[in-house]
């Protein structure tokens, strides 16, 4: 019986433990939106790795085509931008963690000032370094038809 104890005591602070990880990834994940909603430039480029891609996957009447945009481009158009005007809700559909690599799928409903513009998926790489989640690799999908 005692053993049975230390195994679910085990097993519960492993579960705290992975909850608090997934917990510090949705929260490196979010900084990003906050600071495109605030408009802040400087807290949307501490979101990225200094080595960091930004691609969308644009699909226009069958032909694809993918985008690849610098940080410090989207942060400057972001700093362009009133506070509130950039409004991008996601869903945290998965998050797995590895060490120092997580991914998060996140399907997402992007308005633009109030106004529904698209929708589709978000797809982060994320490495913790010195201590902090920061997005490696961010790509994502945008369509304006099948938004739910």
């Amino acid at each position: 019986m005692k053993c049975f104890c230390v195994l679910i005591c085990l097993a519960f602070c492993n579960c705290i433990k992975a909850q608090s990880a997934d917990d510090s990834v949705r929260s490196a994940v979010n900084q990003l939106f906050t600071a495109m909603k605030n408009a802040d430039s400087a807290l949307l480029v501490s979101s990225f790795a200094d080595s960091a891609i930004l691609q969308t996957i644009i699909d226009k009447n069958g032909k694809v085509e993918v985008k690849t945009e610098a940080v410090a481009d989207f942060a400057a158009q972001v700093a362009k931008m009133e506070k509130n005007i950039l409004d991008e809700i996601i869903q945290f559909d998965v998050v797995r963690i590895d060490g120092a690599l997580a991914m998060v799928w996140a399907p997402y409903q992007f308005y633009y000032k109030g106004k529904f513009s698209h929708c589709g998926a978000d797809s982060f790489q994320l490495v913790r370094i010195n201590g902090k989640w920061k997005i490696q690799y961010l790509v994502d999908t945008r369509r304006s038809h099948g938004c739910e």
